[in-house]
């Protein structure tokens, strides 16, 4: 697939119902679980869904397949801020016993 045709629709497939070619834009925070034992297995990561816009949310999950296949990576990470973003280059970087100096006063 060309790089073109990848920015405009890797990781992403029209759902049945609108057959929409546009990712929609999900904005809720939270997602309804079937039954209490569905509940269970989303947070026991025994099931992949969503659970908490802030943890999972089908149109970052679009954003994460595709910049993922842009790079050819096995996977990507969408964040909801730059300090988040921040925040996980740090823990990816930071080794066991390695010290992170902060400030309470960042900004």
């Amino acid at each position: 697939m060309k790089l073109e045709t990848q920015c405009l629709h890797a990781g992403y497939t029209p759902e049945a119902t609108t057959n929409s070619q546009a990712v929609p834009v999900y904005k809720t925070s939270s997602f309804v679980f079937n039954n209490t034992e569905h509940a269970a297995n989303l947070f026991g990561l025994r099931e992949l869904g969503n659970i908490y816009t802030r943890l999972m949310n089908p149109t970052t999950d679009v954003l994460e397949q595709r910049v993922a296949a842009l790079d050819g990576g096995a996977a990507g990470l969408g964040v909801a801020s730059g300090t988040s973003a921040v925040f996980y280059s740090i823990i990816n970087l930071a080794q066991e016993g390695d010290e992170i100096i902060s400030a309470n006063n960042l900004y």
